[in-house]
C-alpha cells in the first residue's frame, strides 16, 4: 500500500485529500479553517484529525505534498509599456503562474505607484515592456525608479532584450533582488510566458512560502510545490488533454468561486473558425482569469459595485432582499455559513452573479463587419461556444442545492451573439473538492490524477 496526502492551504480552508496510489482510489477528504494568522499547523492538524476520523484509523503517508494560497496567495504587480499589449502580456503571465495580480501599471511609473507596490505587500514585481528591438527608454526609466525607491521584493525583468544589460546594471547598482527572463512579448501580439512563469514558481518555492508562514509546518509535510491556482490550472490542463491512453474531456471551462475571488479557467484554442479575423494579444490554450472583486465573502462588496443603481433596485424588488445589507453582513463575517433557506437563497444568488460577471470578463467577443470583400467577423479573446463541459468547484458550488443554475450563468443565457460563451455544454461538479489536490498528484502520477478526476466528478442532469 502506498498512500499520498495532498494538502491545499487555502485562504479560508485547509483541505486534505488522502489517496491510495496502489488501489487507485481516494480514501477520504477533510477540511478545517486555515489558521495562518496564528500558526498554520493548528488548522492542518485539526483537518488531519478529521481525516483520521473518516478513515477510522491513523495511517502513514509515503508522500505529503501541498499547495498554498494562504495569507492572500501570491500577490504580484505587473508593469508594462502599453496597456493592451505588454501590460496584458505581463498580467497573463502572472495569472498563469498562479498569482493574484493586485497592481497593474503601464507607461512610466510614478513615485505614488511605486509606493503602492511597497505599501500593499506585493510579493513579486514583473517588469516588462517593449517587443525585442523596440522601446527601451520606458523599462530603463521604470527600473531606475524601482531601484531609487528601494523596492525590496524580487523583481523579474521580462521585457525588451535590448535593454537587458542596462537593466542589470541598474539592479546591481541598487542591490535589488532581480531575475532576468526571456521577453514575455518578443513580437507584437506574441506571448512567451514559459521562462517568466518558471521563475515566478521558483521564487514562490524559495522565498514566498516562508513569508506566508508555511515554513512553520515544514516538518509535517515533504514539500509545497505550487501556488493553489497553479495546481488547479495543471489539473484542468490534464483533464482537458488527457494522458497517454487515458483520454481527456476535450474543451472545458472550470468555474472556481471562492470567498475572495472567482477564478475561471478555459482549456481550448482561441477559435476553430476559418471566417474570423483575430485581434489583440495571442490567447493561450490554458487561460486563467481572476476577478478579485467577485467573491462570496471577502470580495462580496465587489458584486454590488458591479451593479448599477437600477439593477440594485430591480434585484431588491424581484428577489425581496436588501442586497447591499446582505453583502455587507457576509463581508463583515467571512466565516458565515448558511443556517436557513434564506441564507442559502442569498448565497445562491451571489454565486450566480459571480459566475455570470466573471465569464463576461473572461470570454471572447465577436462583431460582424461588412467590407468590400463581403462579411467579416472580428474576434477578440477566446471562442468558448463549443466547450463540451463546464465544471464547478469551490465551496458555494459544491454545497449548493441548485448547482446547475450557478454553472448555467456561464452560458449564453441572454442569447447575446456578440459574446462567445458556451452554447450547450454538459455540467460537472468537483463534489469532493479535489481539483487542487489532483494538480499536485499530477506532478507525480498524472495518469492516476486524471483517472480520479474523471471518476469522482459528479454529472448534473
Amino acid at each position: 500500500m502506498s498512500n499520498y496526502l495532498l494538502v491545499d492551504f487555502g485562504s479560508t480552508f485547509t483541505k486534505l485529500c488522502a489517496v491510495d496510489v496502489s488501489s487507485e482510489k481516494i480514501l477520504a477528504t477533510s477540511a478545517h479553517y486555515t489558521t495562518v494568522l496564528e500558526d498554520i499547523s493548528i488548522g492542518y492538524h485539526k483537518a488531519l484529525n478529521l481525516l483520521y476520523d473518516k478513515l477510522g484509523e491513523k495511517i502513514e503517508f509515503d508522500q505529503v505534498i501541498a499547495c498554498s494560497s494562504a495569507a492572500g496567495g501570491l500577490k504580484m504587480a505587473a508593469i508594462g509599456l502599453v496597456e493592451e499589449l505588454t501590460v496584458e502580456a505581463a498580467k497573463r503571465v502572472c495569472l498563469g503562474a498562479g498569482a493574484k495580480v493586485d497592481l497593474v501599471f503601464s507607461h512610466h511609473l510614478t513615485k505614488k505607484e511605486v509606493r503602492q507596490i511597497i505599501e500593499e505587500d506585493i510579493d513579486i514585481v514583473l517588469l516588462s515592456g517593449g517587443a525585442d528591438g523596440g522601446n527601451t527608454e520606458n523599462v530603463i526609466y521604470n527600473a531606475k525608479l524601482l531601484g531609487e525607491m528601494g523596492v525590496n521584493v524580487p523583481i523579474i525583468y521580462a521585457g525588451n532584450k535590448s535593454a537587458e544589460d542596462d537593466i542589470i546594471d541598474i539592479f546591481e547598482h541598487h542591490h535589488l533582488d532581480y531575475h532576468i527572463c526571456e521577453n514575455v512579448m518578443p513580437k507584437i501580439n506574441k506571448l512567451n510566458p514559459k521562462c517568466a512563469r518558471k521563475t515566478i514558481r521558483d521564487i514562490f518555492l524559495k522565498q514566498i512560502i516562508e513569508a506566508k508562514g508555511i515554513k512553520k509546518i515544514e516538518k509535517d509535510i515533504d514539500q509545497v510545490i505550487l501556488p493553489t491556482p497553479n495546481a488547479v490550472l495543471e489539473a484542468a490542463k490534464l483533464l482537458s488533454e488527457g494522458y497517454l491512453e487515458e483520454t481527456g474531456l476535450g474543451d472545458i471551462v472550470i468555474v472556481d468561486i471562492g470567498g475572495a475571488t472567482t477564478d475561471l479557467y478555459s482549456m481550448c484554442y482561441a477559435t476553430n473558425r476559418s471566417d474570423v479575423v483575430l485581434h489583440g494579444l495571442e490567447e493561450p490554450y490554458a487561460k486563467r482569469t481572476v476577478e478579485g472583486d467577485l467573491g462570496m465573502r471577502y470580495s462580496a462588496p465587489g458584486i454590488v459595485k458591479s451593479l448599477s443603481e437600477r439593477e440594485i433596485e430591480f434585484i431588491n424588488r424581484e428577489k425581496n432582499i436588501d442586497i447591499v445589507k446582505e453583502v455587507n453582513e457576509r463581508y463583515k463575517n467571512v466565516h458565515l455559513l448558511p443556517h436557513n433557506d434564506r441564507d442559502e437563497f442569498i448565497d445562491q444568488f451571489l454565486a450566480e452573479m459571480c459566475a455570470y460577471r466573471s465569464m463576461n470578463r473572461h470570454v471572447g467577443k465577436i462583431h460582424e463587419v461588412m467590407t468590400p470583400m463581403g462579411k467579416v467577423f472580428n474576434q477578440s479573446g477566446k471562442d468558448l461556444s463549443n466547450v463540451r463541459y463546464v465544471i464547478g468547484t469551490g465551496g458555494v458550488i459544491i454545497n449548493s442545492k441548485n448547482q446547475k443554475e450557478i454553472l448555467k450563468q456561464t452560458t449564453n443565457i441572454l442569447n447575446d451573439k456578440t459574446q462567445l460563451r458556451p452554447e450547450d455544454p454538459e455540467f460537472l461538479v468537483d463534489q469532493l473538492y479535489i481539483m487542487a489536490p489532483m494538480g499536485l498528484l499530477a506532478q507525480k502520477k498524472p495518469k492516476l490524477a486524471l483517472k480520479l478526476m474523471k471518476e469522482n466528478f459528479k454529472e448534473l442532469g
